[in-house]
């Protein structure tokens, strides 16, 4: 299991930051042997770096990652492409919610550095689309956010559709179309 929750949390990292190094360095400030030993399930991570790590998704992201390691320890098969399963099955939820009508998308422009606070190190420009669902309830939502390369605003600027509808009808394929499975054997 915890080799699908690294390769996950590596592709996140790959999506959000210019490199591997510059988020361990700067975002975690973690020692670099202390990182790769924890890639390699030979050293914990403290409690406060975990969450740091577990910042990068939202609560109901981290369910999901949970649920496709746990389907990564019962069929040994899966074990080699968690990453794509991630994003696809994150990219047909976010498509299902959007059939309800209760969903909301925003479109968020911004330089990568999530909660870290620091800009002494350089940011990758990203744009993040986020759909969630409210019940009105303060904490409660249910959020999915897909970091996408700016080029993206773009297309969307560029489109005759409202957000929504681009979203509904380019998701899938701008959001996986990117996604060259590199994963390491679990």
């Amino acid at each position: 299991m915890h080799q699908a929750i690294v390769n996950i949390i590596l592709d996140q990292i790959k999506d959000q930051f210019m490199s591997e190094t510059i988020c361990v360095t700067y975002f975690l400030d973690v020692p670099m042997n202390d990182w790769d030993d924890w890639k390699k399930g030979l050293r914990p991570l403290s409690t406060e770096k975990m969450q740091k790590l577990k910042g990068l998704f939202s609560d109901y992201e981290w369910m999901l990652v949970q649920k496709i390691a746990r389907q990564a320890t019962l069929f040994p098969e899966k074990r080699n492409y968690v990453v794509s399963e991630y994003k696809r099955l994150k990219s047909i939820i976010a498509k299902e919610w959007i059939k309800t009508g209760m969903t909301k998308v925003e479109l968020i422009t911004q330089q990568s550095a999530p909660q870290g606070g620091a800009s002494a190190y350089p940011h990758k420009q990203v744009v993040n689309l986020r759909i969630y669902i409210s019940y009105g309830e303060w904490g409660y939502d249910d959020i999915l956010e897909f970091c996408m390369p700016a080029v993206i605003q773009q297309q969307i600027n560029d489109s005759q559709v409202d957000l929504l509808e681009w979203v509904d009808e380019n998701l899938v394929e701008a959001y996986t179309e990117n996604d060259t499975d590199t994963e390491n054997e679990g």
